[in-house]
C-alpha cells in the first residue's frame, strides 16, 4: 500500500460555475436549464479532474470537495440590493462602502443598513476583494448547486474502490459575509462558527504529504482557499501545496487576479503542475 498521503482538493466542482454544453443541461418543460456562473474553459477542467481521478486514484488516499452553498437572499446576490431609487441592481456590480453611504446602492431591508456598512468596511480593510455582486448561484437545493457528473461519477468510483468517504467542505450558508475560501469567510462572523476558521479541515490537509488543488474559479475560490491555507501552514508545510493550472480557470476579467496568484504561490514554495504531470507523478510513486 502507498504509505505516501496524497490528498487531493477540489474547489467548487458544480454545475453553476461550469460552461456545460447542451447535453450536460436537463431540460424542464422544453427550455434548458443554465449554469448561473459559468466560467470559461471550467468544464473541461473538470473532465481532467476526473481523469486525474480515474487514472491516478489509487494513489489518492484522501478526495475533499469543497461546496460553495448559498441562500436565495444573499448579500452577494442582486435579490438582496437595489439602487437607491428603488432599481434592481444588475449582477457583476462592484459595490464600496462609500457607494452605500452616497446612497448609489442599499440593501432591500433598510435596517440591515449599519451592518452591511460595517461588513463592507471590514472586506474593504482586509483589501482581499471588491463586494461583488453575482448573479444568484449555488442556491441550497438546486441542480447549480450539484458536482460536475462527471466529477462525482469519477470520486463515487474511487469511494467505492477504496470504501472510503470524500469529505464534502460546506461554505457559504450565512448570508452576510462573502465566503469564497473553505477555510474561513472573507468577513467572520463571531456569531457563526460555520464562518470562522475551519479548524478540521485544515488538520485533515496537514496530515498530507502531499496536497493537490483543483476547481473554481481560479481568480476567486481557489485563490482564497489556497491563501488561507498556506497562511495557516508553518512555511516548511506550504511545499506540500501542488497547483494543477489546468484543473481550474479564473472569472473572465479576472485573469490578472489568477496570474498574481500563481506567481505569490510559486513565490511562497508551493509548486504547479499540469493534470497529466500529477498523474504521472502520482502513478511513479
Amino acid at each position: 500500500m502507498n504509505k505516501i498521503k496524497n490528498h487531493l482538493v477540489i474547489i467548487d466542482p458544480q454545475n453553476d460555475f461550469c460552461d456545460l454544453p447542451d447535453n450536460y443541461c436537463p431540460d424542464r418543460a422544453g427550455d434548458k436549464t443554465r449554469p448561473a456562473l459559468p466560467v470559461a474553459g471550467a468544464h473541461a477542467d473538470m473532465l481532467r479532474v476526473a481523469a486525474l481521478i480515474r487514472q491516478a486514484g489509487a494513489a489518492l488516499t484522501d478526495i475533499s470537495v469543497t461546496l460553495d452553498s448559498h441562500q436565495h437572499l444573499d448579500i452577494a446576490h442582486p435579490t438582496f440590493w437595489m439602487g437607491g431609487d428603488g432599481s434592481p441592481v444588475s449582477p457583476f456590480t462592484a459595490i464600496a462602502a462609500s457607494d452605500v453611504r452616497a446612497g448609489t446602492y442599499v440593501p432591500k431591508q433598510a435596517d440591515a443598513l449599519p451592518r452591511v456598512l460595517d461588513y463592507l468596511d471590514a472586506l474593504e480593510k482586509a483589501g482581499r476583494y471588491t463586494h461583488m455582486v453575482w448573479p444568484v448561484h449555488c442556491e441550497i437545493g438546486t441542480w447549480g448547486h450539484n458536482v460536475h457528473d462527471d466529477v462525482r461519477m469519477a470520486y463515487n468510483a474511487w469511494e467505492e474502490a477504496r470504501l472510503g468517504i470524500v469529505s464534502k467542505v460546506v461554505k457559504g450558508t450565512n448570508p452576510w459575509t462573502e465566503h469564497y475560501s473553505a477555510i474561513k469567510a472573507e468577513v467572520p462572523d463571531p456569531d457563526d462558527a460555520d464562518t470562522q476558521l475551519n479548524a478540521g479541515f485544515l488538520a485533515r490537509l496537514k496530515q498530507a504529504d502531499r496536497i493537490y488543488i483543483t476547481g473554481e474559479a481560479a481568480s476567486h475560490c481557489v485563490k482564497a482557499t489556497t491563501e488561507h491555507i498556506v497562511e495557516n501552514f508553518g512555511s516548511a508545510e506550504v511545499g506540500k501545496l501542488l497547483i494543477v493550472t489546468d484543473c481550474m480557470s479564473a472569472v473572465p476579467g479576472f485573469e490578472s487576479q489568477y496570474d498574481a496568484f500563481l506567481d505569490d504561490m510559486r513565490g511562497r514554495g508551493a509548486r504547479l503542475a499540469t493534470s497529466a504531470e500529477v498523474i504521472a507523478e502520482l502513478n511513479a510513486a
